[in-house]
């Protein structure tokens, strides 16, 4: 099976027991705190001894600054599809874009029956999923009435929106074989668990999803592929925490498999996956990609020499190992045939003691930084994925349309333009900030840094510059629907100018910003 090229993503699964109510928020906290990804919770409303989850998932993210939640997936037997899709979009822009949506067709069905929801069977659970799919993709299409006759949710002129923050993913808990052609067909994304998909059937389903999506017209990497791990013994992944990242690796580069979400109750356990794992296993995936030992879509870069790569020039590789904080490597992945600079003219700042110590609170700064750009490359992945999703439909040659579906094409583009603003504000703040603060703290603590950060700057103008032309080539797109190969080129630049930079600035910025701090 193939690496689909996505961004690798960790997280936790938390219990939000009803008898330690905080002790789920206080884990969110941590995971927020050590950088992971994603944060999630069950969803089991027949449980008195848990708490609700979309409860729990509101304080967690009112809690945290930067995690992604969601529901670990919601019993759409016991969630309407139209109340839940206003739930998810409510939250999404109350937490500033940070909410993606886990959905199950059901299980457990006498619990669920009791509490006054319906029983169905396999085939009906499959029909009711993709119903609820199509009822909360179209309330999340701001602009009209909504009409869905299905034979379990029905809509008749209900009034969409409001629309989420950004492009919420429906990842699909599926197991079965219909499920799983289902989550191909529809879903953003496949949500298995290990004690119910252990790694040796993976490949199974994923081969299921990517025939499926085939068939449905989108490209296979147009649905991620996520997995709730249940480390221990009969589990995945075995052995100490040591051990995990080869075998996290493995699942990614062989079956695609790009987050991983860790139950925890102990909150040493959950650093200790963000600090040591994680890092671990994207060095891992990043050097078998760099090396085209890799089956992503993708087109990898050439080598070094034909590509100017500056990686015999980056510090990251030589950074102490007394410094727990690592940059992120470039994956040397290549979308665009256009390069905004010279990777091999990069300058570096002046060697470093690879003798000093360093306390933990001081690389807090260093920490922070590598957060902010893991959420950038994060939401980066979001976008080229929502970027996607509008060319494939737009580009649909199929026939007449309705009137309907022109409009919906239209209202798809016009809520990825607000996506686009909205992380293009992002990126801009994030550069405007270090060049009026972090530099020029940095230069005056060491002025043997300022040509790498001379670089900086001009790198943040470039990256700028390729950012107003994709809010042209968007503006261009919704306007006639014409130059699409525009947006799509825009994107793929972006990707690789900002992946490259991000890359470059961790390598030389990681250890001053560790010595000197920030200047605010």
């Amino acid at each position: 099976m193939p690496d689909y090229g996505h961004t690798l993503l960790f997280g936790t699964v938390l219990m939000p027991s009803a008898g330690q109510a905080e002790d789920a928020v206080a884990s969110a906290q941590a995971a927020d705190r050590a950088g992971l990804d994603l944060v999630s919770v069950p969803d089991h409303p027949y449980r008195p001894g848990l708490l609700d989850a979309w409860t729990v998932l509101s304080f967690i993210a009112a809690s945290t600054s930067r995690v992604r939640v969601f529901p670990n997936v919601a019993s759409l037997p016991l969630r309407p599809p139209a109340v839940l899709a206003r739930a998810a979009a409510g939250l999404d822009r109350l937490s500033g874009g940070r909410v993606e949506l886990g959905i199950g067709a059901g299980a457990y069905w006498d619990s669920i029956a009791a509490d006054g929801g319906p029983r169905r069977t396999p085939g009906e659970a499959v029909r009711a999923t993709r119903e609820a799919v199509e009822v909360i993709r179209a309330l999340w299409t701001q602009g009209g009435r909504v009409h869905v006759d299905g034979e379990h949710y029905r809509l008749d002129g209900a009034p969409s929106g409001p629309a989420p923050a950004h492009p919420v993913g429906i990842w699909i808990g599926a197991i079965g074989p219909r499920m799983l052609d289902l989550t191909g067909s529809v879903a953003d994304g496949w949500l298995p668990s290990v004690p119910h998909v252990p790694p040796g059937q993976l490949a199974a389903g994923h081969r299921i999803i990517d025939e499926a999506a085939v068939r449905a017209g989108r490209p296979p990497e147009a649905v991620r592929r996520l997995y709730n791990l249940s480390p221990g013994p009969g589990g995945f992944p075995e052995g100490p925490p040591g051990a995990w990242p080869e075998q996290l690796a493995a699942l990614a580069l062989e079956h695609g498999t790009s987050a991983f979400l860790l139950p925890v109750r102990q909150p040493r356990l959950l650093e200790l996956f963000a600090a040591e794992v994680a890092p671990a296993t994207r060095e891992l995936v990043s050097a078998a990609r760099r090396s085209g030992d890799t089956a992503s879509g993708d087109r990898p870069c050439p080598p070094a020499e034909e590509a100017g790569s500056d990686l015999p020039h980056g510090r990251g590789g030589s950074l102490p190992e007394h410094l727990s904080v690592r940059a992120t490597p470039d994956d040397r992945v290549r979308r665009s045939a256009e390069r905004l600079w010279d990777e091999s003219t990069r300058p570096t700042g002046p060697a470093v003691d690879p003798d000093r110590r360093y306390a933990r609170s001081a690389q807090e700064p260093a920490r922070n930084l590598v957060a902010a750009h893991d959420q950038l490359r994060s939401d980066l992945d979001q976008l080229r994925h929502a970027v996607r999703q509008v060319l494939e439909t737009g580009a649909d040659p199929g026939g007449a349309r309705s009137g309907i579906q022109k409009l919906s094409v239209r209202r798809n583009s016009w809520a990825l333009g607000a996506y686009c603003a909205s992380y293009c504000q992002v990126t801009t703040l994030h550069h405007t900030r270090e060049d009026q603060d972090l530099f020029p703290h940095l230069r005056r603590s060491e002025p043997l840094l300022a040509p790498v950060l001379d670089r900086l700057t001009d790198e943040h103008h470039a990256v700028r510059g390729v950012i107003d032309r994709l809010d042209r080539a968007l503006v261009a797109f919704i306007g006639d629907g014409t130059g699409g190969d525009g947006l799509q080129a825009a994107v793929d630049l972006l990707a690789d100018a900002l992946l490259s930079h991000l890359a470059y600035e961790e390598r030389e910025l990681i250890e001053p910003m560790t010595r000197f701090g920030t200047g605010w």
